[in-house]
């Protein structure tokens, strides 16, 4: 049997009788590999690696080497007799259990996939730093009656009448209000499966904040069960307007738009804290084949965009272009758009919507200034080269 070349890391905990191979996502463990002449006597019995060998290698009376399965084992006379110091599977298991790694099964050549207890495996990450996991905290569990959630009163409603959203949209939203102080505030709830998992809050001043320790999921999360076309937004209001042009299907992210799209290689899931709503929700998003990007038109809101699609992936993704406003640019959202042009302009935006840019490939339409410069002649090339004849270089060349 042909065993893998050992790694940094490997050599490393060799002398821990550890060895684990890692990648960015998975851990795969495995027994160590079988140890040297000098060491042979600190273990009474060894299991090699492979499967097919399901018994101790027995000890030769004789100095001459026997193999079994591709191994080699030496005795002496002047080597002692092995002493059994501890069992070395129980030891092995319990060193890998104090590393985070849990596996459900311990035999002898068997693999396990499992999740890295560290995010990415570091091959200069030492024992004690994998010891240093912080545990995540536990998530809240709250209710309505808990967070004082209240029926909206006619202030607040008169409010979203202003930007074109109706009572019964609310109403089915179970957009609530509470009480902060001597101001009132809007609440968006976000549910799944019907249950309270988190709350959203919006002042006056359009300040937003959310309740502590508690899990981020998208706002809307229930509509989007088993919908095979998705759209996502940057705000709940947003994600109201979309209902009132006959979208149901969209979800609004729970945080606020990143000022730039990020340098770095993507991070893992563990280690993916802006974005842990996409994780959260992952068996949700996996189901869609076709994703719209509906976020506001402003560079965070581009670079959101490209967030989002660099984790969902290009080739499902598309994004939605707003509007022109005069000589202003663009309108910036939905709301907006529902706002100043209606629920028809902004569902017929939204079912215009493109194809998300991927590297490499373009659509005629990104040519169409050097297509039309070709045709009027206008680009100083187009005649080609004379065929020698005047008369006919007009119609061929």
């Amino acid at each position: 049997m042909l065993l893998p070349r050992p790694t940094l890391l490997h050599k490393r905990l060799i002398g821990q009788n550890v060895g684990f191979m890692a990648s960015k996502h998975s851990l795969f463990t495995r027994l160590p590999p079988p140890p040297s002449r000098a060491s042979v006597h600190l273990l009474h019995t060894y299991r090699p690696v492979s499967s097919a060998v399901k018994r101790p290698i027995s000890e030769s009376t004789s100095p001459v080497a026997q193999k079994t399965s591709g191994f080699s084992s030496f005795s002496h006379p002047c080597i002692p007799r092995p002493v059994h110091l501890e069992n070395p599977k129980e030891a092995m298991k319990q060193r890998l259990v104090d590393m985070g790694i849990r596996s459900h099964s311990w035999e002898p050549g068997q693999y396990d996939h499992l999740l890295c207890p560290m995010g990415f495996a570091d091959v200069k990450s030492s024992y004690k730093r994998m010891n240093q996991i912080t545990q995540a905290k536990p998530q809240r569990i709250i209710t309505e009656q808990e967070l004082g959630l209240q029926p909206l009163c006619n202030e607040v409603l008169a409010y979203f009448a202003e930007r074109m959203i109706s009572g019964e949209t609310l109403r089915r939203n179970a957009v609530m209000q509470r009480t902060y102080g001597d101001q009132i505030v809007i609440a968006f709830p976000y549910r799944r499966n019907g249950g309270l998992v988190s709350c959203k809050y919006r002042d006056i001043n359009k300040k937003f904040w959310q309740e502590n320790d508690t899990e981020k999921i998208f706002y809307g999360l229930d509509d989007i069960e088993g919908a095979s076309d998705i759209i996502i937004v940057e705000g709940e209001i947003d994600k109201l307007s979309m209902e009132e042009a006959g979208f149901r299907n969209c979800v609004s992210i729970p945080d606020g738009a990143p000022p730039s799209v990020s340098t770095k290689d993507l991070p893992s899931e563990i280690e993916d804290k802006k974005y842990r709503y996409l994780w959260n929700c992952k068996a949700y998003l996996e189901k869609a084949s076709r994703i719209i990007l509906a976020t506001d038109g402003d560079p965070p809101g581009q670079a959101l965009a490209e967030e989002l699609a660099r984790r969902l992936g290009r080739e499902r993704c598309w994004r939605v272009r707003w509007p022109e406003k005069g000589e202003t640019g663009r309108f910036k959202d939905a709301n907006e758009v529902l706002m100043y042009l209606g629920p028809r302009e902004l569902r017929q935006v939204v079912e215009n919507a493109e194809l998300y840019p991927i590297q490499g490939l373009f659509n005629f339409s990104d040519y169409s200034s050097e297509i039309d410069g070709y045709y009027y002649q206008t680009l100083g090339y187009e005649l080609g080269v004379s065929t020698g004849w005047k008369n006919l270089d007009e119609f061929y060349n």
